[in-house]
């Protein structure tokens, strides 16, 4: 884990519940050290705050997405500003999750443990089955986007797709369970694996995410009014 707070209180508390946790926990003050750590050796979780000396928060992680070696590193955001544009804005530009200060350093550890939880389930599974010839095909394809759940990649026409920690597991999700309809709370509590507190607009940034990405979910990906998102069975499937 990479912890980047300059403010020395949080980042031991922080770093103090991680390793009580089982975790190992590095620590950075500044957004260039950050930057350097990130691309010397990427952490299986970067928390990250926003408000940093040098580079902040969101230009970290807009660095961090757009190189392809640590695109896929989940990010936890955290930062003062609770209000719902600035949560937003991070969750736009690729953070996986939000945390608001004050936080609960509990919470904190709970999300890290769900965020990991579910980004290591397919590549735990993969090497599973890897050692028999007989393993199954870990591919699954969607009209043109082709999910490879095994080497965790995506393509759309044939051209690869970089999708955060976060958009690869909503999307695996919703190819589970295509032609359901699916509640925003359903989505959080089975996505990011517990009762999120930080509101359903969530949910809705990171479907905002995948469509742009994945064009062919602007369609196919349909929003049901009052209640959620539902994945065709097919693409060009009627609508409901």
């Amino acid at each position: 884990m990479l912890v980047v707070e300059d403010d020395p209180d949080i980042a031991q508390l922080v770093a103090h519940y991680l390793e009580k946790a089982g975790f190992t926990a590095e620590m950075t003050s500044s957004g260039r050290d950050a930057l350097a750590s990130v691309a010397a050796r990427p952490p299986d979780v970067l928390v990250l705050d926003l408000m940093l000396p040098q580079v902040d928060g969101l230009e970290i992680c807009r660095v961090v997405r757009g190189n392809a070696m640590t695109a896929g590193v989940p990010i936890i955001m955290l930062t003062a500003r609770a209000e719902e544009s600035d949560r937003i804005v991070g969750l736009q530009i690729g953070a996986d999750d939000y945390l608001a200060k004050p936080f609960s350093p509990n919470e904190l550890v709970a999300r890290v443990r769900a965020l990991l939880r579910r980004v290591t389930r397919a590549t735990a599974a993969s090497s599973s089955g890897s050692s028999s010839s007989a393993s199954p095909d870990q591919t699954v394809a969607y009209g043109s986007i082709v999910v490879d759940s095994g080497r965790h990649t995506v393509t759309a026409e044939g051209r690869l797709v970089t999708l955060t920690a976060k958009e690869f597991i909503l999307l695996d999700y919703f190819l589970q369970h295509r032609g359901r309809v699916l509640s925003r709370d359903l989505l959080l509590t089975d996505v990011w694996g517990y009762r999120y507190t930080g509101g359903t607009r969530t949910v809705d940034v990171h479907i905002r995410r995948l469509r742009e990405k994945l064009p062919l979910l602007a369609t196919s990906l349909v929003t049901v009014k009052q209640f959620g998102y539902k994945l065709l069975d097919h693409p060009g499937d009627p609508v409901d």
